[in-house]
Parts: C-alpha cells; structure tokens; sequence
C-alpha cells in the first residue's frame, strides 16, 4: 500500500496530478442529498481519522484528514513545507469554515533548514482607520454587549490570511498560489462528508446562522445542520477560490471580492425584522493591508530553544514567560519539575501561566513600548517567582509585575486586573518537508462561526477579530495596551510555536482554543519536555488552563485524585464554556530524517497525523 492516504473520490489525486488508494480497507460512504449543489450520489469516502504516525519523506498534522491529506500530497510533489502548509490551510477553510478561512488571520511560523533561521508572518486582521478607543462603548459611556457586537459588521478586521499565503509562498516556498489552491478548490466543488465535529458545530450556531440568510442557506438545511455522513458542498467557496488562482491576491484587496466583503460588512444581510451594527471598514482600508515579515520571540528551556510568535500575539511571549517561571520554581524550591507528583506539577504550572497571564493582561498589545525583552528576560521570572508557595495556591488574580530591567529578590506588583473576555475558536497545523523545512501555523476567524456574516455569492464566513480588543480598559487607572485604535492589531493569543535543539528542528506544536492556547502550548511542552510523555500522551493529557482567575480543566481532571488535591492546595477548578480545551497538533523530529506527527485522540473527535512514507 503506498504511503499517502488518498481521497480519490474527491479528485485530490486529480488536482495534485498524483495517485494512490484509500488507506485502511474499507471507508464510509456519504451520501449527497442533493443539496448545496449536489449533482450525484454517492460521492465520497471518508478518510480515517490517524493520532498517530511515524515515518519519513516530511509530515503533516492538523484537525482535518482532507487538510493533512492534501499538505502531504503537496510534499510528495515535491512542494516544501510552506507550499504544504498554505494547500493545507486552503482546505481547512473549506472543511473547517467556522475557524479559519480566507474571511480571518492567523500568525505562520517557519525554519529554514537552508539558513537555521526561524522567521513569521503576521497575518493578523487590522481595525478600520476610522476606529478609536471608545468604538465599543455606547451612547452613555458603557461597554457594548459582548455578544451582540460579535456577530455584527462592527466587529469584522481586515482579513489577512490570503495575504499571509501570498507571502509565504513567495518566500518560502516553490509553488505558485495558483497551484495550491486548487485541491481546496476542488473539495469546495465536489464536497466533503460531514463529520460529527462540523454537525455540532453548525448546531450550536444554528439559531445565528438563521439570523443572517446567507449563511443559513449556505451552512443550514430547512433550519438544521447537515446530518452527519451527508455531503457539504460551497460551490460559491469553490468559485472565489478560482477566480483567486487565475486573477491573483489583488481581486480580493483591491477587486471585485474586497468590494464584496466591504459591503457585506458595512451594512449586513439580516433576517426581516432583524438589526445588526454596521461595520466601518472601506476598500483603503481591506487595500492597505499588509502580511508582515517578523522575527520571532525566544527562551531557553533545558537546553532547548522555543520559538514563538511575537507581538500582536500574546502567545509566543507568555509562553516563554510560563516556562521562564518554572525553572525559577525550580531554583526556589531545590526540585526539579520533572521530580514532583503530578499534582506539584501541575500546581507549580498553574501558577506560573496565571502568573505570566497577569504580566500578559497589562503589558502586551499592538502598541509601541511594549517590553518584550524583559517579558522574556529570566530575571523578570526569577523575580515574580517570589509570590510561588508550593503549599497553596496565589489569590486570583494575581497582580502584574513590574519588567523594568530592575530585579531583586521580590519586586514589586501592580494591581489585581481580571480576566478580558475572548474567542474561543481557530485552527492550527504542523508541516515538515524532506529537507528539514518546519511550519506552525495558527489561523482564525474567531468564534466558531466568526461574526456569522457569509459575504454574498463568495462562500465565506468574515472574522469578528475586532472583539479581541478590550472594550473598556482592563482596570481604572492602568494604562491598557489593547483598546481598539486606527489600524490597530488586537491582541492575541495564538501560539505556533517551533522548538530547536542545537539549532535543529526538535518539534513543532500548536493548538485552537482561543486564550487557553497559551496554558495548552505550554502544558504539552512541559509533558513532553519534564513529565517524560509520549507526545501523543501530552496532547491527549487533561488540561488546565490557569489564566489568573478560576482554573478551567477537561477531562475529568476535576473529579480525579491529582483534581482533589490540588483543590486542596485552594486551585479553584471549573469546566470549560465546551467539553474540551483546544484540539491540538504536534511534529517530532526523531533520528534519522524521520518525524512522529501527532493529533488528539478525543477533542474535537479527533485530529488527523500524517507521513508521506509511513513505518511498516
């Protein structure tokens, strides 16, 4: 049996100009009910969903098979791990329209094995130039409604994702867009099987949906969502995705989709009786954007060196701040974090995520002055590792620390702030290429759903990124570095994250789950790194994610014996707004020039890993 995992049914073999079989014997049919376009029956088999495999020739690892399928296809054309990589997310936003998509953003992070250098794209959305700080307050000073500014035009950035392909296939790769958008062009047409992930999905947005008659008659059948083993086509998805190929990047920031989107935006499509707030953006302002070229933030941890991404993202230097604060722990205490019991551990993780989320709430955002340096800097750690008890748990919330570049023995703290409110969607995948090439790469629409908005006749859903921003300041007093302003880039805290050991590529991890990505990132690191995990272990282990107020944990880490102890420690644990925390991917590097690709065994009903060539 030959190593790629075919979809034959689909025409990916076609579109790619390659072939293969179906791997693992017999699949599902789905069956087309004649919607959404449908022109025949049946149509498709569904790929299996694989958490784990090992092998050579690269890798690729994300939520969806098609998505993963598609990346390796590309790599075993001969396309690097950026070309994948962009093929990859292009499906995803077919299979996964309520998390990422050509209407969102997302941060890309890459390795060069040619030059050792690990460098990022900034795909973030960016405010209307006519915004400023008040934009979210109402007639009488008080902060809008959370919910009714998400799925409204009010609450839709400038999207950068198809900037962000353009740019890393330019710089990255050596491929052409043309060319790797036509596998997800293809699924877009032909369709896909609905699994119980994108069934539930739509459910829980249905009563949204309705309110906006594009996205009901595209997302919705008779007011429901598809049925599971059904086939979901987008054929308008499939359109925007050709003229795109053919007419290139411009007719969407400065052509005919751009006008569209704009539009849509400004004054949204709504159901008879139905008001939502209008958005602000103009053609300049879709026009000016730019996907930007960044170096990444960095720290050492035991001999390993973590990349992430840098400002407007939160994640990559929170990250690095978390892991910064437990080997101070372990300085502190005299125990390494590998030695303590499972409950130590996590009660020593716990403190030190709610400790950098503090430090993350007042100083990070897309503003100039932004300490980053010293965020990253392990005597800031060793510093605000003073308020660690390893008997109790801190109050929350924690008070932010002072990154002055003047440490002692136990600075001093600021103000208690709470918790911003965030979304709690997104997408991520992993790629690696025969040549030693490593991607991470986080892409968003927000929400799942996004704003709810679908842009007329072109199939996807706009971004509600703009709720990133605080609406109000964080606290009365203290400056707040992520209030909306012209242009801006609000905040996030998406974690794509590459690790090196001695300058070669060790792993590549990152995950969905809007603020909790930062806790799940680093939960996986230290697994892996400290706990002495198997990588699938670490992404399947139960999460907590402590984020300076009550702890959200899955899983049934709660009810379990390390759950009472650490709640005897006074960790006051909660379950999450959904059952799972993130849904997370992972590459390891192993000897050999041959990788472990690795995705979750539960959340999300499972990830999809793949290698080209497959160990027998």
């Amino acid at each position: 049996m030959r190593a790629s995992l075919r979809y034959l049914a689909l025409g990916l073999a076609g579109a790619l100009g390659v072939s293969g079989t179906v791997l693992g014997g017999s699949a599902a049919v789905a069956h087309d009910d004649g919607r959404h376009g449908g022109r025949g029956s049946p149509v498709t088999a569904e790929l299996p969903k694989v958490p784990v495999m090992t092998g050579g020739g690269g890798a690729v690892s994300s939520v969806d098979p098609l998505a993963s399928q598609v990346g390796i296809d590309v790599l075993e054309r001969g396309g690097t791990a950026a070309d994948a990589a962009v093929a990859a997310a292009a499906t995803l936003g077919v299979t996964e329209p309520y998390s990422a998509g050509i209407g969102g953003g997302g941060f890309f992070v890459h390795y060069s094995a040619e030059t050792g250098e690990v460098r990022t794209i900034d795909g973030r959305e960016t405010a209307p130039a006519t915004f400023t700080e008040d934009e979210f307050l109402g007639e009488d000073g008080e902060p809008l409604d959370f919910a009714t500014v998400v799925s409204s035009g009010k609450s839709v950035g400038v999207p950068g994702t198809l900037a962000t392909w353009e740019v890393a296939a330019e710089e990255f790769g050596t491929m052409d867009l043309h060319d790797l958008l036509r596998p997800a062009e293809r699924i877009a047409a032909r369709g896909f099987a609905v699994d119980e992930n994108f069934h539930e999905q739509t459910a829980q947005n249905a009563e949204r949906f309705a309110t906006f008659p594009e996205t009901a008659g595209l997302f919705l059948r008779d007011g429901e969502a598809p049925a599971v083993g059904t086939v979901f086509r987008n054929p308008d998805l499939a359109r925007t995705y050709r003229t795109i190929r053919h007419e290139g990047t411009d007719v969407f920031y400065e052509g005919e989709i751009g006008r569209a989107l704009v539009d849509e935006s400004r004054e949204p499509t709504t159901a008879e009786g139905v008001e939502v707030l209008p958005g602000e953006l103009t053609l300049e302002d879709v026009g000016a954007y730019e996907a930007l070229l960044k170096d990444p933030v960095s720290t050492e941890y035991r001999g390993l060196e973590v990349y992430g991404m840098g400002l407007p993202s939160s994640g990559g230097i929170t990250v690095a701040e978390t892991l910064n604060l437990l080997e101070a722990y372990d300085e502190r205490t005299g125990t390494g974090l590998s030695e303590v019991s499972e409950s130590q551990y996590l009660h020593r993780f716990s403190e030190a995520t709610a400790t950098a989320f503090a430090d993350r709430n007042r100083w990070i955002g897309d503003v100039e002055g932004v300490p980053v340096d010293e965020l990253l800097s392990q005597e800031f750690a060793d510093e605000r590792s003073c308020l660690f008890d390893p008997a109790a748990a801190q109050e929350r919330p924690i008070p932010f620390g002072e990154p002055d570049g003047d440490y002692a023995a136990c600075g001093t703290s600021g103000a208690r702030q709470p918790q911003p409110a965030g979304g709690v969607s997104t997408t991520h995948l992993n790629v690696a290429d025969r040549w030693g090439n490593v991607v991470a790469y986080t892409l968003t629409i927000e929400q799942t759903g996004g704003s709810g908005i679908t842009v007329p006749d072109h199939g996807f859903l706009l971004n509600n990124e703009l709720t990133d921003f605080n609406f109000v300041p964080v606290t009365e007093g203290v400056p707040d570095p992520n209030l909306p302003g012209p242009g801006k880039r609000p905040r996030s805290s998406m974690s794509p994250t590459i690790v090196l050991e001695d300058g070669e590529p060790w792993m590549s991890v990152g995950t969905p789950g809007g603020a909790t990505i930062i806790t799940t990132v680093a939960q996986i690191l230290t697994g892996h790194i400290d706990r002495d995990l198997e990588l699938v272990d670490a992404v399947a282990a139960p999460r907590l994610s402590s984020r300076n107020g009550a702890e959200e944990v899955d899983l049934g880490l709660a009810e379990s014996e390390v759950g009472r102890q650490l709640s005897g420690l006074g960790h006051r644990l909660v379950p999450p707004p959904r059952r799972w925390i993130g849904n997370a991917s992972a590459i390891r590097f192993l000897d050999g020039n041959r990788f472990e690709a690795v995705a979750e065994t539960e959340r999300g009903y499972g990830g999809s890993a793949m290698v080209v060539h497959p160990d027998r």
